[in-house]
């Protein structure tokens, strides 16, 4: 176990430093000067070299990337380019709205998806069996952001029940708070509830098959105290996986969701440094996914490997 946990830290590590540097790359080749933008039109030769070099601009790539990457190994992720204050306040802040929501999109996925992926197994071949499949496959298909503003449509301008967009934050209670997070929380929940559904549904079927299930049937258990006592624990294996993975996707990827619902989130926060060029900004908050995504990644596969001692050897 200690030898496959030391690889997949090894695995990690150089994942990092690959998607290190291609996100400083990629950040970099993007058209235009940081500080010509800051300064306007009418700034002169002398203040924009001035301003490059205070923001470290002025230096060669190497050291640029070396300077950064060095920073963020110590916690120091730069100073913002507009805001002037440091990164990691700026991400102390919007962390705050963009962990709970991903936290409450995968709570209220879950609670969908277990019991529908359930009874689809149960129904298999029947007409509601190709009914939850069909009304699923909807789900993957819809696309988020648009299922978001049907949400807003319905829930807010119609009935007013919950806020269209915006956050009053924390010090206002956590009752508001929460109102104002539901309805994107909902919009991202929808698609990973629907693939979570089909795995779910899958997995059981798959354990309904099993040797143990058909001695459980030979004892007197009906199909549904078989699926439920039985088949249910077993096929948690893979979706618990899935879990795992859909947790790091709604924190990393709820950049459009937060500019629809107007949240002050990670994800709004890059949006407005693209927009801004604030690329210390971008490049940080970006790596710092990277990162919660790897290693949400590392922890499911040891846990998977506690569970599965078969794939130690692997």
């Amino acid at each position: 176990m200690i030898r496959f946990a030391a690889f997949r830290l090894l695995s990690l590590c150089l994942s990092l430093l690959a998607a290190s540097l291609v996100v400083f790359c990629v950040i970099e080749v993007i058209p235009g000067d940081t500080a010509s933008f800051m300064l306007g039109l009418n700034a002169s030769p002398e203040a924009e070299a001035a301003l490059r070099s205070e923001l470290g601009l002025d230096k060669g790539l190497v050291a640029r990337y070396l300077a950064w990457a060095g920073g963020m190994l110590t916690g120091d992720f730069g100073t913002s380019y507009t805001y002037r204050v440091p990164v990691a306040d700026l991400v102390a802040q919007r962390i705050l709205v963009s962990l709970p929501l991903a936290l409450y999109a995968l709570i209220l996925s879950t609670l969908i998806a277990l019991p529908v992926g359930l009874l689809a197994a149960a129904l298999r071949g029947r007409a509601a069996d190709y009914g939850i499949m069909g009304i699923t496959q909807l789900g993957i298909a819809v696309p988020n952001f648009w299922f978001g503003m049907l949400l807003v449509l319905a829930f807010a301008i119609t009935y007013r029940i919950f806020p269209a967009g915006g956050f009053p934050g924390w010090e206002a209670g956590f009752g508001p708070a929460m109102r104002a997070l539901t309805l994107p929380a909902v919009a991202l929940a929808l698609p990973q509830a629907s693939i979570l559904a089909r795995v779910m549904r899958s997995s059981v079927i798959e354990t309904l098959d099993a040797d143990f299930i058909r001695t459980a049937r030979a004892k007197g258990l009906s199909e549904g105290q078989a699926i439920r006592r039985h088949a249910f624990r077993n096929a948690l294996i893979p979706v618990l996986t899935i879990i795992g993975l859909q947790f790091s996707f709604l924190l990393a990827g709820a950049i459009i969701i937060e500019n629809v619902f107007y949240l002050p989130g990670l994800g709004r926060l890059i949006f407005q440094g693209i927009t801004q060029r604030d690329l210390i900004v971008v490049e940080s908050v970006v790596m710092l996914l990277v990162f919660a995504v790897i290693t949400v990644t590392f922890l499911v596969d040891i846990a998977y490997a506690l569970v599965d001692p078969r794939l130690r050897r692997r």
